[in-house]
C-alpha cells in the first residue's frame, strides 16, 4: 500500500472513530441516560447502599400517601430481616412513642385509638398495619423491635409517668406541679398544642424555664439515663413552643432549627442508649442534608451526619403525580389531587427512567447524573398543608438515595378527612 493510500485509509478510520464516538460521547452526557442506567429496583440494592449505617432515614415528598408508607413499611422490613434492625423512629411526639411502644412490645391498648389520640397526620391504615406487623413478629422472636417517636411536640402523661417513678421528693412535687399546669387532661396532642400555644408568651416562657432548671437538677442527682432523658423531653417540647410564633420571620427559623436538632440528638441518643439501629421516619425536608426552604435553618439529617459521619444514610422519595392528604386554608383534611410534574421539576426528569418506581443511589451514579443531581430545581415539597410554595432542590446534595414513585394515592386516614379550623402551630 502507497503512502498516500495509507494516509488516506487512515484519514478514513479517523473519520469513521470521530463518527461513532461523537453519539457515544454526547450519550455518556445525557443525564437520562446515565440515570436510566444506573436505575434499579426499589428494594433491589438497598442492602448495598445502606452498608454499615446504623440509623437511615427515609423521607416523604407528601405526608400523607399511601405508597410513601407502605415502601416505608418494606425497607424496614427488609433491613430487620437482613440488617438486623430494630427499632422504627417516627416523627411524632416521643410520649406518642411510649404508648405505641407498649403495645409493640406488650400488646397493651389499641393502636388505631393511640394514633388518634396523639396525632391526625399518622392515623392512618399503613401505620396501625406497620405497627401491627411489629407487634406480631414480636410474639415469634425472642429479640425484640422497638417504635419510637423523636419529635419534642408535645409532654404527654406517660413521659411525666417516666420522670416521676425515679426522682426523689422534692423533685416529684416539682414535676406533679408543672403537669398540672400544662393542663395536659385528655385532649388530643394537636388540640392540646394549639391551645397551649395561645397562652400568653410570658407564661410558655416561664413554663420552659422551669423544666430546663428542673431537668438540669435531675440529670445532676440521678444515674438514671432513661429518666433524664425523658426530663429532656419535657424541657424540650416546652422550649419549642415558648417561641413567638406571632413573629413567623423572626421566630420560626430558631424554632425549627432547635426542632430538627432536638429530634436528631433524640435519635441518636435512642440509638446509643440501645445498641439498635434504627429506620428514621419523617419528611424529606427533615431527614435531608440541604435545606431549601429558609424556614428550616438546618435539617435534621444534617445534624445526624455531623453525630454519625457515615453511620447515618438517608433515603429522599419523590413522586409523578397523584393524590394525598393534607389541610387546607381552612384547617380541614381532605384529598388533593396533582397531575404530571411540570417540565423543569426534578420529577418531571425522573419520571422518563425506564423503571416505573425505582431507586437511584446519588453517591454512585456517572458523571453526567452526578451533574444534573446536584443542580437545584423545583421539587415537591408538602407537608401537613396544602397549598405550599414548592422548593429547588438539589437531590444529590440532599439525599445519598432517592426513591421515585410515578403514581401515589392518598393513605387511608382511620377516620376519613376531617379536621377543625383555626390557628395552627404548623410543623412540616
Amino acid at each position: 500500500m502507497s503512502v498516500t493510500r495509507r494516509l488516506v485509509a487512515a484519514a478514513v478510520t479517523l473519520l469513521s472513530l470521530a463518527l461513532v464516538a461523537t453519539p457515544v460521547q454526547a450519550a455518556t452526557d445525557d443525564p437520562l441516560r446515565a440515570l436510566d442506567r444506573h436505575a434499579q429496583p426499589i428494594l433491589g440494592g438497598l442492602e448495598r447502599s445502606v452498608g454499615k449505617a446504623s440509623i437511615v432515614g427515609v423521607g416523604e415528598a407528601t405526608h400523607s400517601s399511601h405508597e410513601f408508607f407502605t415502601i416505608k413499611h418494606r425497607i424496614f422490613r427488609k433491613l430487620v430481616e437482613r440488617k438486623g434492625f430494630k427499632t422504627f423512629a417516627l416523627e411524632v411526639a416521643w410520649s406518642t412513642g411510649l404508648r405505641l411502644n407498649d403495645y409493640v412490645l406488650q400488646g397493651k391498648g389499641d393502636p388505631a385509638d393511640i394514633l388518634r389520640a396523639e396525632d391526625q397526620v399518622w392515623a392512618t391504615r399503613e401505620y396501625v398495619d406497620l405497627l401491627k406487623w411489629m407487634r406480631a413478629y414480636n410474639r415469634s422472636h425472642s429479640a425484640k423491635l422497638q417504635f419510637m417517636g423523636n419529635d419534642p411536640v408535645y409532654p404527654g402523661t406517660p413521659v411525666f409517668a417516666e420522670v416521676t417513678r425515679h426522682v426523689g421528693p422534692a423533685l416529684l412535687q416539682e414535676y406533679q406541679r408543672l403537669q398540672t399546669r400544662l393542663r395536659l387532661g385528655t385532649t388530643q396532642a394537636d388540640a392540646w398544642r394549639d391551645a397551649y400555644t395561645q397562652r400568653p408568651l410570658a407564661e410558655r416562657k416561664a413554663l420552659a424555664a422551669d423544666a430546663a432548671s428542673m431537668h438540669a437538677e435531675l440529670a445532676r442527682v440521678s444515674r438514671n439515663a432513661w429518666a433524664v432523658q425523658n426530663a429532656l423531653i419535657i424541657a424540650q417540647t416546652l422550649h419549642l413552643l415558648a417561641f413567638d410564633f406571632t413573629r413567623p420571620e423572626q421566630e420560626a427559623p430558631r424554632a425549627m432549627l432547635f426542632r430538627d436538632r432536638a429530634m436528631a440528638d433524640n435519635v441518636t441518643w435512642w440509638h446509643r442508649y440501645t445498641g439498635e439501629k434504627i429506620v428514621l421516619s419523617a419528611h424529606n425536608g427533615h431527614i435531608g442534608y440541604v435545606s431549601a426552604d429558609p424556614y428550616y435553618p438546618k435539617l435534621q439529617g444534617a445534624f445526624l451526619r455531623d453525630q454519625l459521619g457515615r453511620g447515618y444514610v438517608n433515603i429522599g422519595l419523590s413522586f409523578n403525580r397523584g393524590g394525598f392528604n393534607a389541610q387546607d386554608d381552612d384547617g380541614n383534611w381532605r384529598v388533593f389531587r396533582l397531575g404530571a410534574a411540570p417540565a423543569g421539576y426534578n420529577e418531571h426528569t425522573l419520571d422518563q427512567v425506564r423503571y416505573r418506581d425505582f431507586l437511584i443511589d446519588t453517591r454512585t451514579v456517572p458523571a453526567a447524573a452526578r451533574r444534573w443531581l446536584d443542580e437545584a430545581r423545583l421539587t415537591r415539597d408538602i407537608g401537613t398543608a396544602y397549598p405550599d410554595q414548592d422548593l429547588r432542590i438539589a437531590l444529590g446534595r440532599s439525599y445519598d438515595l432517592v426513591i421515585h414513585i410515578h403514581r401515589v394515592t392518598p393513605a387511608r386516614l382511620l377516620d376519613g378527612p376531617s379536621g377543625h379550623a383555626g390557628d395552627k402551630v404548623a410543623l412540616r
